[in-house]
């Protein structure tokens, strides 16, 4: 089976140098995606962009104002850590149509993935930690009130807290915010997660691992989604500037074939966001992306 991959470089670019760090790495992932066959360029397709009304079931219409016009505040700006300019609110609104697009393809064919996403920081009254606009919570909301889903189940394995999400949905029984992240990570404040697993720092493939072995099951069987948002965040590499965990490439693979087996294994539809990445060098990061690609095709190709 071939994956759709959802994601447009036309909306990323161009950013000032000193907020390219974090971006590149996309761009990067799919040209090593190509490089090494993992997926092929008619797998690729440009979701557009996510429209208003989707942006508004999630976020307040004074901080989309202040978005989309360009008036975020200083401060605020800096609590993102992205500069508030057209190109970077069209790649937030093309992000998140890519996980919308990736949650619809997996409904139709079991799995869907954005090469972007996991903006799980974002709030609705303001962006945080790289986020702007929260593409899972936009594209859960979209999807229950189409009716397409009942019961949603976010698995959060980024290293920092889901925390936009865990407080966006803290009273909907209709999806079940699940996040395992290091103890000792931003955000300094969490919220309130469904299930929070939070590991202590310089946790190790073997602990993690078990950890997430014993979990995963027991939310598919108490839970019974429709749909699982998968947030595959890279940053639990020992290697990571961000993270305080210990996890080496081959434990985050591990990790990634744990949840799309689990998913395949209950006839549970996954749509995959990539997450954050902030080892030093930038072939790590890649590397581990690439791999949860990898994974999907190894499970579900």
């Amino acid at each position: 089976m071939s994956i759709p991959i959802f994601y447009s470089e036309k909306y990323h670019y161009p950013l000032p140098e000193n907020h390219r760090f974090p971006i590149d790495k996309y761009i990067l992932t799919k040209e090593q995606l190509l490089h090494r066959g993992i997926i092929g360029e008619d797998q690729l397709a440009d979701p557009g962009l996510i429209d208003e009304a989707s942006i508004l079931l999630v976020h307040t219409p004074e901080y989309w104002h202040q978005v989309k016009t360009l008036g975020l505040p200083p401060r605020m700006v800096r609590r993102i850590g992205l500069p508030n300019t057209e190109v970077s609110v069209l790649r937030a609104r093309n992000s998140v149509a890519g996980t919308l697009s990736a949650a619809r393809s997996a409904l139709r064919q079991g799995i869907g993935m954005g090469l972007a996403g996991g903006t799980h920081h974002a709030y609705p009254d303001r962006g945080e930690g790289f986020s702007t606009l929260n593409d899972i919570a936009i594209s859960a909301r979209c999807l229950l009130q189409e009716g397409k889903v009942q019961k949603i189940l976010i698995v959060d394995l980024d290293v920092h807290q889901g925390n936009g999400n865990a407080f966006i949905f803290g009273e909907d029984p209709e999806v079940f915010t699940f996040s395992m992240h290091g103890k000792d990570n931003y955000p300094l404040k969490k919220e309130k997660s469904d299930l929070d697993i939070a590991l202590p720092s310089g946790t190790e493939d073997k602990e993690y691992l078990n950890r997430l072995t014993t979990t995963l099951p027991r939310l598919f069987e108490q839970d019974r989604p429709d749909l699982v948002f998968f947030q595959s965040g890279v940053d639990v590499l020992a290697t990571d500037k961000l993270g305080k965990l210990s996890l080496t490439k081959e434990g985050c693979l591990q990790r990634d074939r744990i949840v799309f087996s689990t998913c395949f294994e209950y006839e549970v539809p996954v749509c995959t966001c990539m997450g954050g990445g902030y080892s030093t060098r930038m072939a790590d990061i890649v590397d581990a992306h690439c791999n949860t690609f990898a994974a999907a095709a190894e499970i579900f190709g």
